[in-house]
């Protein structure tokens, strides 16, 4: 394969940023779907799912838990492999370009698949991440650079992600040195919303939202990925209740999967 293939397969993955902006503009992609399904060993986790999303909106996937509502966020996130129906996140094709849309992509808190390890300091899972990013996620070229004006970028980025989350370190009981097992319930939301936002996700995922919040915590979490968006990033977003009254400014597209269970799941989409 010469230079000019191997370009042309790095685009066709989403293997560049610049690829992706020249398909969908501004930062936030743009999340699309026609009758959208995965089946597993035991049936549907959830079918017939119709998506029409712009950059940079908030997509609310409402349901209870069981209801494949899960699947459907790492099916949209090239965490899971669909079976039927079409979709593409920023241009790029499912499930023909899931290491693309993986790339463009960042899991917030997601149970079983991003969890914070209970016994590290918030300052280690940032060091970790930024690391990871610098490694794996950023140019080769990149990591030529003298290692202070690295250790710089690194610092900048991670100041960027925790004000993007509203996570305030100075405010918790030992600053960055606090263990994430002494988080409260939103703090370790932030602080998984700020670790995913350090690779500059295009699209952001978060599961569980309202999980174990009190309403004014769950309010304050609906205003967090409402002010993401805000921001250009498109927000993918699981609730057991999307939100009600002022709260609903951030709900551009609600996904409902019905109360039978992820064997017959089935999608309803709507503009709110």
């Amino acid at each position: 394969m010469d230079s000019r293939e191997r370009a042309d397969s790095d685009e066709r993955e989403g293997g560049g940023e610049r690829a992706d902006s020249r398909r969908d503009g501004p930062h936030g992609a743009a999340v699309v779907a026609e009758d959208f399904g995965l089946k597993g060993a035991r049936g549907w986790a959830f079918r017939h799912v119709h998506v029409d999303a712009a950059p940079g909106t908030v997509i609310v996937i409402e349901g209870p838990s069981g209801s494949g509502r899960t699947c459907l966020l790492l099916a949209l996130t090239g965490r899971m492999r669909p079976t039927e129906g079409r979709a593409e996140i920023a241009g790029l094709p499912l499930p023909r370009a899931m290491a693309g849309v993986r790339r463009i992509s960042g899991l917030g808190h997601v149970p079983g698949v991003s969890d914070l390890d209970p016994a590290l300091t918030v300052a280690e899972h940032l060091r970790e991440r930024a690391l990871l990013q610098s490694r794996f996620g950023g140019s080769p070229r990149a990591l030529l650079r003298p290692r202070a004006r690295r250790t710089a970028e690194a610092r900048d980025r991670i100041d960027a992600a925790l004000t993007a989350a509203g996570l305030h370190t100075s405010a918790l009981p030992k600053g960055e040195r606090t263990a994430v097992r002494d988080l409260e319930r939103l703090e370790a939301l932030r602080l998984s919303v700020a670790l995913a936002l350090i690779g500059r996700p295009r699209l952001l995922a978060v599961d569980d939202l309202d999980l174990k919040l009190s309403d004014a915590d769950r309010a304050e979490a609906w205003r967090l990925l409402g002010s993401v968006a805000k921001a250009g990033t498109t927000v993918l977003a699981v609730c057991g209740q999307a939100p009600e009254g002022a709260d609903a400014a951030v709900r551009d597209t609600v996904i409902r999967t019905n109360e039978e269970g992820a064997a017959d799941a089935l999608a309803e989409t709507g503009r709110a």
